[in-house]
């Protein structure tokens, strides 16, 4: 059970994180053209601290499916989880850190993409 069925919501996870990416560009650009260079930057950090731990939560986390293997779907949704939190903050760290982030844009482009899952049915006919 672990290839075939898992397969089809691994596919539909990364569905949504390529649409969470495509905002993320999508944003930056946008920013870029309005406000320069640092702000565009800012703004596509913004938006790969959001698209990369749900990438590794996705990659994670649909690995087993199916009723007779229930516990290893809830642990590795738990880690998948616990991952992405930690990546998360990771990111969030390394980014301020080390580059000059804007904030709106970083904190825009955060959210947007964030709110893009919320959105994906609309997109999706899953």
């Amino acid at each position: 059970m672990q290839n075939r069925l898992a397969n089809h919501f691994r596919l539909a996870a990364f569905k949504l994180i390529a649409l969470q990416s495509v905002i993320a560009v999508v944003c930056a650009v946008f920013v870029f053209v309005g406000w320069g260079v640092n702000a565009g930057l800012s703004a596509f950090a913004g938006g790969l601290v959001s698209v990369l731990p749900n990438f590794v939560f996705a990659a994670y986390a649909f690995r087993f499916v199916g009723a007779s293997k229930a516990k290893q779907v809830f642990a590795s949704f738990k880690r998948g989880n616990g991952l992405k939190f930690l990546l998360t903050i990771f990111l969030f760290a390394l980014i301020f850190k080390l580059y000059p982030v804007m904030f709106l844009p970083f904190f825009s482009s955060f959210v947007l993409v964030m709110f893009a899952g919320l959105f994906a049915p609309v997109f999706f006919n899953h």
